[in-house]
C-alpha cells in the first residue's frame, strides 16, 4: 500500500509484559557451564512475573549435544508471596557432553480468564454475560487445538453451555470452573500470546559418574616392578574398593641436572631421577614410555587388566620437560630463554625444580605448541586412558585449558580431568569453571572443627555446581604436620574424614603403612621421598588396609555418601568431636569423628527434628556392625585414640 511515495510500515510490536530474572543454574551469567553426571537432575529457576494479574505459564525447554528436538517440563509457582515469583523445575540428564536448556513463559489467557470467573463467583458478583463471552472465543480457540477427540467434546460441550440462552448462570460457572476442562486445556496450551523466553540458551556439561564419585589410589610404578608388577598387584587395588588407579608420570626421565635422594642437586649413581622431569633424547618425550617401567604392550596390559576389574587408569599430564627432551632440539622456540640464549628452570620459590624446564605458552609459534599438547592428551586416550592429573595447571594460562579441554571432550566426553592446583581460590575455582571435572582442595590442611564445617559449607553450598572436590588425604609432596605427629589415629581420622566427608578422596601409597617422617622439622616433604628414589612397595600387611576397605565398601554401598551437598553438620557440644549426617532419598548416613589424635574425646550428638529422621531410631557402625538407639536430640558418644577413632552409622529403616 503507498503512502506519500512509500510502503506503509507495520507497527512495531509493543515490548513484552512479561519479566524473565535470575535464570539458574548459571554461572557467572554463563559464561561457564554448570556441571552434573549422567542421571542426574538439573533444578531450574527463575523469577518470572508480569503487571496485573494474569497466569503465567513457563516450561524448561533442553536438548542433548548433537540434538534437534527440545525436550521440555513445566516449572511451578513455587514463590507466591508479595515479595517474590520464583518458578522451578527439573530435567535428567541421561548422555555425556555438553546440554543446551531455556525457559519459556506465556500469559495463559484461559487460566487467568478462568480465575477472574472463579473470583467474581466467589464474591457474589452474577451479572457475568460479558466475561462469559469472552469465554467463548478462548474456547473456540482451544477446541481447533485440541488434538484428541475426548478433549474436544469436553471443550465443545462448554461452549455448547455458555452459548445456551436457557442455561442457568450457575450451569455456566460450573462448567467453566470444572477441573477437567482446565485440565484438557492445559494439554493444548497456547503460547502466541505475550510470550517470552531466554536471550540466549545455556548449558550443562554432563559427565560420567566417576567425575563426581569415585576412590583413587596413587602410585608410583617403578616401586611396584613397573607396568608389569602394577598389573599383578591392581587386582588387589580393586578388591580394596577404589575406582581409579592413578600413576605419576610413566615417561623417560632426563639425566642432565637429574635430582638425587632427597632433591639432592647431584644425583647419584644409579639415581633414577624425579618423574615429573620428562623426557630423553632418542627415548621419546610425554608420549613415550620409560623403557625400565616397560614397554606400550605392557602398559595396554595393564589398561585391559584395569579394564576387567572396573578401575580406571589415570596418568599425570605435567607439561614441563628435562633438558634431554626432544623438543629442546625439535621446536628450541617452545620455550622461555632470557636475553644471554640460557634455558629458565622451573621455580616455585622457596622450591627449585631445576631438572625441569616449561614451555613458553605465549611464544610466537604458540598454536602449534598448544596442538602439541592437545595431540598428547589425544594419544593417550586412544591408548584407553580417560583420566588424567593435571601437575600445577594454575602455572598453565586459563585460555588453553579452556580450549585443550574444549577440544578434547568434543572428541571425548567421557574423560575426567583433575586439576592439581594448590593456589588462591579465584584461580582453583575460575580452572573448574572452565572445564576441570575434579579439583584438588585445601582439605588437607582444614584440621580443626570450625576450619572442616566453613570449608565444606563452601564447597558443599557455595561452588558445588562447578567445583568437583578430590579430598587427597596426601601427596607425594605433602604430609602435614597433622600425620608426622598424630600417629595411627590421626591416619584414621583423616582417611574418615576425606571418605566420607567428600564423594571423591584418594590415597598415595605409604599412607596405608602410616608413613609419616618428614625430611626435616617444618617441612612436608617426606624423608627419603618417592619421587627421587624406588621403593619396593607390596600391600601386604598393610595396617591401614581393613579400614580403607571398610570405607569404600560402605561409600559404594550406600548413595548418600555419593554425593556433596546432602551434608549436614551436627552440633558436639564438644570441638574435639565433629559429626554430620548425608542424606539420600531414603539412605542416611551419619558420622562421628574424633578429631584429637591423643586423647579421648566425649561429647553429645544433637540431631535436629528438621531432617525427617523418626524421634527415635537405630544406627548400625558401618566399621564394626554395632548397633545402638538413637533420638532426635542429644545422644552421647565417646571415642578414644588407640580405641576407636570413628563411627559411621547407618540409619536404620524399619
Amino acid at each position: 500500500m503507498k503512502n506519500g511515495g512509500g510502503t506503509k510500515r507495520a507497527k512495531p510490536a509493543a515490548p513484552p509484559r512479561i519479566v524473565l530474572l535470575e535464570p539458574g543454574p548459571v554461572i557467572d551469567g554463563g559464561r561457564f557451564a554448570p556441571k552434573r553426571t549422567v542421571g542426574e537432575a538439573v533444578d531450574v529457576r527463575a523469577t518470572i512475573f508480569a503487571d496485573g494479574h494474569d497466569v503465567l505459564r513457563a516450561v524448561v525447554k533442553w536438548k542433548a549435544p548433537g540434538g534437534r528436538r527440545w525436550n521440555e517440563a513445566p516449572l511451578t509457582h513455587v514463590d507466591k508471596h508479595v515479595e517474590g515469583d520464583t518458578y522451578a523445575g527439573t530435567f535428567t540428564v541421561e548422555q555425556l557432553g555438553r546440554h543446551q536448556w531455556t525457559i519459556e513463559a506465556w500469559i495463559d489467557r484461559f487460566a487467568s480468564w478462568r480465575e477472574e470467573i472463579r473470583r467474581k463467583v466467589q464474591f457474589g458478583q452474577h451479572d457475568l454475560a460479558g466475561e462469559l463471552s469472552e469465554g467463548v472465543v478462548l474456547l473456540q480457540a482451544a477446541a481447533e487445538r485440541a488434538k484428541a477427540s475426548s478433549d474436544r467434546r469436553l471443550i465443545q460441550h462448554a461452549i455448547a453451555t455458555l452459548t445456551d440462552d436457557e442455561a442457568p448462570e450457575e450451569a455456566k460457572h460450573d462448567a467453566v470452573l470444572g477441573p477437567e476442562l482446565a485440565a484438557a486445556i492445559d494439554r493444548y496450551p497456547d503460547r502466541t500470546d505475550e510470550a517470552a523466553s531466554l536471550p540466549e540458551p545455556f548449558e550443562v556439561d554432563v559427565d560420567r559418574p566417576l567425575a563426581r564419585f569415585g576412590s583413587w589410589y596413587e602410585l608410583f610404578p617403578r616401586s611396584w616392578g613397573g607396568l608389569a608388577g602394577t598389573a599383578e598387584v591392581l587386582p588387589q587395588i580393586a578388591a580394596l574398593g577404589f575406582d581409579v588407579l592413578y600413576l605419576t608420570p610413566i615417561h623417560p626421565i632426563g639425566v642432565t641436572n637429574r635430582k638425587g635422594a632427597n632433591n639432592a642437586l647431584t644425583a647419584g649413581e644409579g639415581d633414577p631421577g624425579s618423574p615429573w622431569a620428562i623426557g630423553l633424547a632418542g627415548v621419546g618425550g610425554h608420549d613415550a614410555i620409560h623403557p625400565e617401567l616397560g614397554t606400550l604392550d605392557d602398559f595396554q596390559h595393564l589398561v585391559d587388566v584395569a579394564r576387567d576389574h572396573d578401575v580406571d587408569i589415570a596418568i599425570d599430564f605435567a607439561i614441563q620437560c628435562s633438558a634431554d627432551h626432544p623438543w629442546l632440539t625439535e621446536h628450541p622456540e617452545w620455550f622461555h630463554r632470557r636475553p644471554d640464549g640460557s634455558l629458565k628452570y622451573a621455580e616455585n620459590p622457596p622450591k627449585k625444580y631445576q631438572d625441569i624446564y616449561n614451555v613458553n605458552f605465549q611464544c610466537e609459534d604458540w598454536k602449534n605448541l598448544w596442538n602439541a599438547l592437545r595431540d598428547v592428551v589425544l594419544t593417550w586416550v586412544e591408548r584407553g586412558v580417560k583420566v588424567f592429573r593435571v601437575d600445577n595447571p594454575h602455572t598453565k594460562p586459563i585460555a588453553f585449558w579452556e580450549w585443550l579441554l574444549r577440544e578434547v571432550r568434543a572428541k571425548h566426553p567421557d574423560t575426567i580431568f583433575l586439576a592439581e592446583a594448590f593456589t588462591r581460590r579465584a584461580v582453583m575455582r575460575t580452572l573448574a569453571k572452565v572445564g576441570f571435572n575434579q579439583s584438588y582442595t585445601y582439605f588437607t590442611w582444614q584440621q580443626s572443627r570450625w576450619e572442616l564445617e566453613q570449608y565444606l559449607h563452601e564447597l558443599a553450598h557455595e561452588t558445588a555446581d562447578y567445583y568437583r572436590p578430590n579430598f587427597f588425604a596426601n601427596t607425594p609432596d605433602i604430609l602435614t604436620e597433622q600425620l608426622q605427629h598424630g600417629g595411627r589415629a590421626a591416619f584414621e581420622s583423616r582417611l574418615v574424614l576425606a571418605a566420607t566427608l567428600s564423594p571423591t578422596y584418594g590415597i598415595y601409597s605409604g599412607y596405608e603403612w602410616i608413613e609419616q617422617t618428614a625430611v626435616k622439622p617444618g617441612s612436608e616433604e617426606y624423608l627419603d621421598s618417592e619421587k627421587y628414589e624406588v621403593k619396593e612397595r607390596t600391600l601386604d600387611g598393610a595396617p591401614l588396609l581393613g579400614l580403607v576397605r571398610l570405607l569404600n565398601e560402605a561409600r559404594r554401598a550406600h548413595p548418600a555418601l555419593q554425593h556433596l551437598s546432602n551434608l549436614t553438620f551436627l552440633d558436639t557440644r564438644n570441638d574435639g568431636l565433629i559429626a554430620y549426617i548425608k542424606q539420600h532419598e531414603d539412605d542416611a548416613v551419619l558420622a562421628v569423628v574424633c578429631l584429637d589424635p591423643q586423647w579421648a574425646q566425649e561429647g553429645s550428638v544433637y540431631v535436629p527434628d528438621n531432617l525427617g529422621l523418626p524421634w527415635s531410631f537405630q544406627v548400625q557402625d558401618l566399621l564394626d556392625g554395632s548397633r545402638y538407639d538413637w533420638r532426635v536430640g542429644d545422644n552421647y558418644v565417646r571415642l578414644a585414640p588407640g580405641d576407636r577413632q570413628a563411627h559411621l552409622f547407618r540409619v536404620v529403616n524399619g
